[in-house]
């Protein structure tokens, strides 16, 4: 199976992952004008109306970037909640029918469906997945790329290490596979190829950029935590997710919280991203790879660093052929 076109025209074979209350236009602007899959939440604006001008705003300073420099912008993405608690996602897909948003990316919910209206218009379906069941249904429903959420990945983290889980997805699925999962730095993305991976997805990383919205608060956060500052817990939300342990307990939820749950909910049908922004405002999350960010960069310093030390790490794999040839 032929993978993606735009896999090769990439600057590194990287997607800066959608975040909650933290992916805006601004950080999707430049990953796609730095060679970089830039995605966002449908949730993260209030309203379909503001959704759709998010994507206007998106798609037009994209072309005004190829127009003024002859250069080709990465495709964009947009993720769709795909559940029962979300009145808005049939609403938001027809929006993104209608400006023929590149790709989509969904979670909780690989609908045939939903697969059909993208691919009416030539768009892309990446769903994400945390165990092998759900990899099945999400091929069986026709998504062309399957987005391997590991353990340690921030948000709706998994529990499965990496190299296994590719292992297992690739004896059914031939379609492009992206890996999520403390992945940080260039070598990582390396790492991501060398374990069987088309595409790294990164979130983490991107949270400690000029252009995210996260608050300076959460990015010192970041920058101080190491891995083990990490905690699993579904106590948030009703999703098992990975958090910095400080904000959890900034927020009065103890160890002894950890294991509780709650039903999902995605929020009311007037207004279907408030539930999930109260908890998320002020609890933070992150994945493990933040034992690695010492900084915050623009994302066009991040995108030169992430390419000089993905190249370095590529030509330390080649050397290592004149030992073991």
């Amino acid at each position: 199976m032929s993978k993606p076109k735009f896999i090769n025209e990439l600057s590194i074979p990287a997607v800066a992952a959608p975040m909650f209350l933290i992916s805006g236009p601004e950080l999707v602007i430049e990953c796609c004008k730095n060679g970089i899959v830039g995605t966002f939440p449908a949730l993260n604006q209030r309203t379909s109306e503001g959704f759709e001008e998010w994507l206007i705003q998106i798609k037009s300073e994209l072309d005004e970037f190829e127009k003024e420099t002859g250069k080709k912008a990465a495709p964009f993405g947009v993720n769709l909640i795909v559940h029962n608690t979300n009145p808005r996602v049939q609403a938001d897909l027809m929006l993104c029918v209608k400006h023929k948003v590149p790709i989509i990316i969904t979670s909780l919910g690989a609908v045939s469906q939903l697969v059909d209206a993208v691919h009416s218009y030539g768009g892309l379906v990446f769903h994400d997945v945390i165990k092998k069941r759900h990899a099945e249904k999400a091929a069986e429903a026709g998504v062309d790329g399957l987005i391997l959420v590991a353990a340690g990945a921030g948000g709706h983290g998994g529990t499965l290490n990496p190299i296994p889980f590719i292992s297992e997805v690739k004896k059914f699925f031939n379609k492009t596979i992206l890996l999520s999962g403390c992945i940080s730095n260039g070598r990582d993305i390396a790492s991501a190829k060398q374990m069987g991976a088309d595409l790294a997805y990164m979130g983490t990383r991107f949270i400690n950029t000029k252009e995210s919205k996260a608050d300076d608060e959460y990015k010192e956060m970041i920058i101080n935590s190491k891995a083990e500052d990490i905690v699993y817990t579904a106590a948030v939300s009703g999703v098992n997710a990975n958090f910095l342990r400080p904000s959890l307990e900034s927020m009065g939820i103890t160890e002894e919280m950890w294991g509780n749950s709650k039903k999902i909910d995605f929020g009311s049908e007037l207004d279907a991203a408030k539930a999930e922004a109260k908890a998320w405002k002020t609890i933070w999350s992150a994945g493990q790879g933040v034992t690695t960010i010492e900084n915050d960069l623009s994302v066009k310093d991040l995108a030169e660093s992430l390419k000089e030390e993905f190249i370095s790490s590529i030509n330390e794999q080649k050397n290592l052929l004149d030992t073991y040839n």
